[in-house]
């Protein structure tokens, strides 16, 4: 093996290494169960630091590429060229395949595995009036770029608004982005390089586990259980991985529903204290939530903890407006990555919603959105209960339901018979970091009244 290693020294040690190694083994066409040098030997040869080293073979077992064994060293595992070409950047159509059909422009088909609420919860009268409001106040408004951080005004709001959760932020410290998944995006960019070792909850949000297996990253999956990230499964992949991010769903987590718990919080926090990791924390659904349960952020205190917040799936899908909460030093870079990458995020989504915080218009209507949320939630759940359905957790509120049939093996199965009564959902496999096949499905409460989703969950199988 060569002993040039000339990579860009910003680059973790660690991904440098790693990716030393994959191109050696892919370029020499070295074959299942070629013994690679030992970790005393790589270290002389590329005059690395030990740790590093562990790590990058950590990342190649991780991505398939190396076997580990024990007492013996690491050997390159079966076919690495195939397992090569699946851990590369794949298509955004590959990524995203299963999802596409909940974006499709189909007045008939019912969205009931979507993400976001039906046209006919949203609620047009205040949102015109505050559009109405902005086009008469405002040229510039309507026209001009938002400033690189957002709005100032809006950005004091959002400054008050987190500070009700006990997340303590200055308006400095807050960048708006266009929703949720903007912020999500700007932070890949900027943290995760190809190789690198990132940990999300399984299952999990599906635009995120897109997001990193575009940017090639080894993506590890944490067991979600009913109050959060299962802490022991955690605290072992800490130990074993030793990833530079945690990315967990706070509040009605995107699929299961579950919120975490004050006791779990806390055993997060000391754990990434522990492994020295950075958390990103999604709180996209906080305005849902009738009664505040504790978030890392504020126990934080935006040290370890990056805070993301999103008022589209409460306001508008197409108004897109997001925030991320942090450290002053980090935001100053995101800002920059923003601004190459969006220019800025939209000033007139960014104007309409500063005035329906203003003026009250949005604390009434979450109100409202958060009480017939819970009744359909309640009503839901009593439905699949009878039918016969395994529910994961009982949620709280919001709008998910993570829950399987037991008659079916594969939630393909069900998707296909949901999709030859007019009903739009999402294999399990989507929301898998694996992407293994799964039985479990996300089932929308807020579409869960229509006579189809009613006689499709009666009857899941045809029967």
């Amino acid at each position: 093996m060569s002993n040039r290693f000339d990579v860009p020294s910003a680059r973790p040690q660690a991904s440098q290494v790693a990716e030393h190694l994959h191109e050696w083994i892919i370029g020499n066409g070295a074959g299942g169960g070629s013994r690679l040098p030992s970790i005393r030997q790589l270290t002389r040869q590329l005059n690395v630091g030990r740790n590093a080293v562990i790590e990058a073979y950590e990342q190649l077992v991780a991505q398939g590429l190396v076997r580990s064994r024990p007492g013996s060293g690491f050997f390159v595992a079966d076919n690495p060229a195939q397992q090569a070409r699946e851990t590369s950047p794949v298509s955004l159509a590959e990524v995203t395949s299963d999802s596409w059909r909940l974006f499709e422009q189909d007045d008939q088909g019912l969205k009931l595995g979507c993400g976001w609420l039906p046209d006919s919860w949203r609620e047009m009268d205040d949102l015109a009036y505050a559009i109405r409001s902005v086009t008469r106040r405002s040229r510039a408004d309507i026209l001009d770029y938002s400033s690189p951080m957002g709005t100032p005004l809006l950005r004091g709001l959002i400054q008050e608004r987190i500070r009700m959760l006990g997340v303590e932020a200055d308006a400095n410290q807050i960048l708006l982005t266009g929703g949720g998944s903007h912020a999500l995006d700007l932070l890949v960019r900027l943290l995760v390089q190809p190789g690198d070792t990132v940990l999300v909850e399984s299952p999990g949000y599906y635009n995120l586990i897109g997001l990193l297996r575009l940017q090639r990253a080894n993506i590890i999956g944490v067991p979600r259980l009913a109050g959060g990230p299962d802490v022991e499964q955690l605290e072992v992949l800490l130990q074993r991985h030793r990833p530079r991010l945690l990315f967990t769903n706070t509040v009605f987590q995107n699929p299961t529903g579950t919120t975490l718990t004050a006791s779990v919080a806390h055993r997060v926090l000391q754990l990434a204290e522990r492994h020295d990791v950075q958390v990103v924390e999604d709180d996209i659904y906080a305005d849902f939530q009738h009664t505040p349960t504790p978030r890392l952020a504020a126990l934080d205190g935006l040290q370890r903890v990056i805070y993301i917040g999103s008022f589209s799936k409460s306001l508008s899908c197409s108004l897109r407006v997001g925030f991320i909460a942090a450290r002053p030093e980090l935001l100053r870079t995101l800002v920059d990555i923003k601004m190459l990458t969006s220019i800025s995020s939209p000033r007139f989504a960014e104007q309409v919603l500063a005035t329906m915080l203003q003026n009250g218009s949005y604390r009434k209507l979450v109100e409202r959105l958060r009480v017939r949320l819970a009744n359909q939630m309640a009503a839901t759940l009593v439905l699949l209960r009878h039918a016969g359905w395994e529910i994961f957790a009982e949620p709280a509120g919001g709008m998910f339901i993570w829950a399987r049939f037991p008659g079916a093996a594969s939630s393909h199965q069900l998707v296909s018979n949901a999709h030859k009564a007019g009903i739009r959902l999402s294999p399990g496999q989507v929301f898998m970091p694996d992407n293994n096949d799964s039985p479990w499905l996300r089932i929308n409460v807020a579409y869960a009244d229509d006579q189809r989703a009613i006689d499709f969950l009666t009857n899941p199988l045809g029967d």
